[in-house]
């Protein structure tokens, strides 16, 4: 008896092996969702969010958490989400960013004049505690730019970072041995000095990139100023909103709903549907919810998409760093 019991119970644990159930601990990617945060009508305002340090690199897969698309990836599907839309009359990209590399800067840019070239619907700007450099740059392809009263804005150039440590490696006597093709092929290298003819090749690169952010804001809907005024101003400085609004750099000081508000002017309705695209298990309840988007999820103090990621390895920014 004993024995049929025992035979019985390893058919039953042979069987539920066979058969096991699956059940994911973390869920799987999903598409931008849409949810209405206020306001009736057939139209529609799209507020989108450009949030902390701008990379085009994802996120990698944690224990807890899936990968997440760059925010160059997110921005381009939620254009894309908003482009299919009939019922989309205006978007407000809600800037509140340092900056972030050059090509994810400038492909963000990029994109945004290419969705207003199809879609051809008013696209403002609303720089909330800070839009400088890459940030600000970003900013340059909407139709209007507002600031709020307390925002900082500005730090208009390029810097490139990296850090000579041959001096302690000579401290602890360790020696760095590079084999090379090319006497330039390990330019920039942390393990020696560079040369004056290697800082004159980067300069003129950084040179290149300095005068394509003078393009844009030159280009800029509205702009008054002269190549000669935006020179001036593109020192790399900081301003205040009262101090960018007299340099003319932005179009006016407000309030995100004031910037609702002028957005529902110039499309013509006296009320819209102000909506926003979130990712599945995130909530907005306002018009001033954060949106998450992979660098606002990644503005922690160190990982990618972090304040910090310009540390990880040399690369051309536009970036305000204090």
């Amino acid at each position: 008896m004993v024995k049929r019991m025992f035979i019985s119970l390893i058919c039953i644990a042979a069987c539920l092996a066979g058969c096991s159930i699956n059940i994911p601990l973390i869920p799987g990617p999903e598409p931008l969702r849409e949810q209405i945060i206020e306001g009736r009508g057939s139209n529609k305002i799209l507020i989108m969010d450009i949030t902390g340090f701008i990379s085009e690199r994802d996120k990698d897969r944690s224990l807890f958490s899936n990968a997440s698309p760059s925010i160059v990836a997110r921005v381009r599907e939620a254009l894309q989400k908003a482009e299919s839309d009939k019922d989309i009359a205006g978007i407000i990209i809600r800037i509140n960013s340092p900056g972030g590399t050059i090509t994810a800067s400038d492909i963000i840019h990029h994109e945004i004049l290419r969705f207003k070239a199809r879609k051809r619907i008013p696209v403002y700007s609303c720089i909330m505690s800070i839009g400088t450099s890459g940030g600000y740059y970003i900013s340059t392809a909407t139709d209007n730019i507002t600031a709020h009263p307390t925002s900082i804005i500005g730090s208009f150039a390029v810097m490139i970072m990296t850090m000579n440590i041959e001096g302690l490696m000579n401290k602890i006597g360790v020696r760095e041995l590079t084999i090379k093709s090319g006497d330039k092929k390990d330019i920039l290298s942390p393990f020696r000095t560079a040369t004056p003819d290697e800082k004159q090749i980067v300069q003129a690169i950084i040179n290149q990139f300095h005068e394509k952010f003078a393009d844009a804001i030159e280009a800029r809907p509205g702009n008054t100023l002269s190549r000669k005024d935006i020179n001036a101003l593109s020192d790399g400085r900081i301003y205040s909103s009262r101090q960018a609004l007299e340099s003319k750099i932005i179009d006016r000081i407000g309030y995100l709903d004031e910037v609702i508000d002028d957005l529902k002017k110039k499309i013509g309705v006296a009320d819209a549907r102000i909506v926003t695209y979130y990712l599945p298990g995130s909530y907005k309840g306002t018009i001033y919810s954060s949106s998450p988007s992979p660098s606002a999820l990644n503005t922690g103090i160190v990982g990618e998409g972090s304040g910090l990621d310009w540390l990880g390895e040399t690369q051309f920014l536009y970036l305000w760093r204090p």
